[in-house]
C-alpha cells in the first residue's frame, strides 16, 4: 500500500464530502476481515435499509456460500462507509468487499487502498464505459459497477393538461421556462428540485451547468453562468419554490407527490413513490440549453476489493464479486434497488419487463460521472464550491456571475 497519514487524512475529508445522492439513511458500525480464518469474508454496503431477510442480504449470503464461505456483511451510510474504510485500511484490517458511491472510487484509490480489476482478472468487458468510467483513474478500473441511477424531469399530466402544455414540446430550456408560466397562469406549481449545500445540491444542478456546455474546470464560464441566471429566473419568477434551498431530493419529491406541481426533477429512485403517488405520470430527459438531451450525472455503487495484506483471500473474494455481478443477479439486484443495470442486455431484458424504465435507460446512456475526465479526487474540492454558488444566487447574497466567479477562485486553490 502506497497511502500515508497525510493522505488518509485528506481522503478522510473527501470523503466527507461526498454524500449518497440516493435514498439511502442511517448507519452503523462494523469491523474489518478478524474472522478470516473461520471462513468468513467481510462485506460493507451503504445500504443500511436492507436487513438480513432482504432479497439484498439474501443475495450477498448466497454468493459466499457459493464461494465456499461465510459472509460477514454490514450497511452503514456511504460517508460512514467510506470514513471507516480509510481507517480500516490504516489499521490494516479492511473489509474483502466493499460497494461503494461511485464518485469515492477515486478517493480510496488516491489513498491506495483498493486493488484493479485487472490485477483481480475481473472481466468489465461487458460493462457500459460511461458507467465504468466512473470508476476509471488514469486508464485502470477499480471496481464492477453493480447499477446506475440518475436524473430525469417526472411530469404530473394531469397539470400539464390543464394548462394545455404537451410534454413533448418541452425540448430545451426556452421550453420548459414557457410551460412552466404557462402552468403556473393555469394556477398551479411548476418545478422542484434540490438545491441544498450538499453533494444533492451539486448533483441536480450538474444537468443544467453541463446542458449549458459548461465544464467543472471553468466554473465561471458564460455557459455556467447561463446554468445559474436559469435557475435563478425560476426562483424569482415563482415557478420554482424558494425552499429548493432547503429541499432534500427526498423533500422535493414530497412537494411533486401533492400533485400539485408540473415537474420534478428526480431520480430513477422515486419510481416506486412515483407508482403510489395517485395521479399519472410521465418521465422525460433533461433537456439541454439549445436542445437535445441533457449530459446527466450518474448515481450508483461500484462492487470494490479493497487490499488485504493476504493476497491468497484474492481468489475467494473474485468469485463473491462475480457472483454479485453476473447478468442473473444484476438483472434482479436492479429491480429491487430500482438501477438500470450497467450491462446493455440486462438493459434490454430490464424494459422490456418494465417499459417505463426505457426513459431512464436512455439517460442512463447519456450519463457522466462526476469524476470523469481525469478529475478524480479534484471533484469534492469543485462541487463544494458549485453548490455554495448555487446557494448564493438563489438566495439573492450575489449575481450568479459573482457566485461563480467565487466558486471557480475557491476550486482554483485547492
Amino acid at each position: 500500500m502506497r497511502n500515508s497519514r497525510r493522505t488518509l487524512i485528506v481522503a478522510i475529508a473527501a470523503v466527507g464530502a461526498l454524500t449518497s445522492v440516493a435514498a439511502c439513511g442511517g448507519g452503523s458500525g462494523s469491523s474489518g476481515s478478524s474472522d478470516a480464518s473461520a471462513g468468513t469474508y467481510t462485506f460493507w454496503d451503504p445500504y443500511p435499509q436492507f436487513d438480513a431477510s432482504s432479497a439484498w442480504s439474501k443475495l450477498v449470503s448466497t454468493c459466499g456460500s457459493g464461494a465456499g464461505v461465510k459472509i460477514k456483511r454490514t450497511g452503514m451510510d456511504t460517508t460512514d462507509l467510506g470514513n471507516k474504510a480509510l481507517l480500516a485500511a490504516q489499521q490494516g484490517n479492511a473489509p474483502d468487499v466493499m460497494l461503494v458511491d461511485n464518485p469515492v472510487v477515486s478517493t480510496l484509490v488516491e489513498a491506495g487502498i483498493l486493488n484493479k480489476t485487472s490485477d483481480l482478472g475481473l472481466d468489465t468487458k461487458s460493462i457500459q464505459a460511461n458507467i465504468l468510467g466512473a470508476g476509471t483513474i488514469d486508464g485502470a478500473s477499480y471496481g464492477v459497477p453493480i447499477g446506475a441511477n440518475t436524473l430525469a424531469l417526472y411530469y404530473n399530466k394531469k397539470v400539464l393538461s390543464a394548462a394545455h402544455v404537451d410534454p413533448a414540446s418541452v425540448k430545451d430550456w426556452a421550453s420548459l421556462t414557457a410551460a412552466l408560466k404557462k402552468v403556473k397562469g393555469a394556477g398551479k406549481k411548476g418545478i422542484t428540485f434540490s438545491a441544498i449545500n450538499t453533494e444533492e445540491g451539486s448533483f441536480q444542478f450538474l444537468p443544467w451547468f453541463w446542458g449549458s456546455g459548461a465544464d467543472l474546470t471553468k466554473l465561471n464560464s458564460a455557459k455556467g453562468v447561463a446554468a445559474l441566471t436559469l435557475w435563478k429566473q425560476w426562483v424569482d419568477a415563482g415557478y420554482a419554490p424558494k425552499d429548493v434551498l432547503q429541499n432534500t431530493q427526498t423533500t422535493s419529491w414530497q412537494e411533486f407527490a401533492t400533485g400539485d406541481y408540473a415537474f420534478s426533477e428526480n431520480g430513477t429512485w422515486q419510481l416506486g413513490n412515483a407508482e403510489k403517488a395517485g395521479f399519472d405520470y410521465g418521465v422525460i430527459s433533461i433537456p439541454g440549453q439549445n436542445g437535445g438531451a441533457a449530459p446527466v450525472p450518474t448515481g450508483g455503487e461500484f462492487v470494490t476489493v479493497p487490499v488485504q495484506k493476504d493476497s491468497g483471500r484474492y481468489d475467494v473474494t473474485k468469485k463473491i464479486v462475480t457472483c454479485l455481478t453476473n447478468p442473473a443477479n444484476l438483472l434482479s439486484t436492479d429491480t429491487t434497488l430500482a438501477y438500470v443495470a450497467p450491462v446493455a442486455a440486462v438493459q434490454t431484458k430490464q424494459s422490456t419487463a418494465n417499459p417505463e424504465l426505457k426513459p431512464w435507460v436512455d439517460a442512463v446512456a447519456a450519463a457522466r460521472g462526476r469524476t470523469s475526465g481525469g478529475l478524480g479526487t479534484k471533484y469534492p474540492t469543485i462541487s463544494q464550491p458549485l453548490w455554495t454558488a448555487v446557494q448564493s444566487a438563489l438566495s439573492g447574497g450575489q449575481s450568479a456571475q459573482s457566485a461563480l466567479d467565487a466558486a471557480q477562485t475557491a476550486a482554483a486553490k485547492n
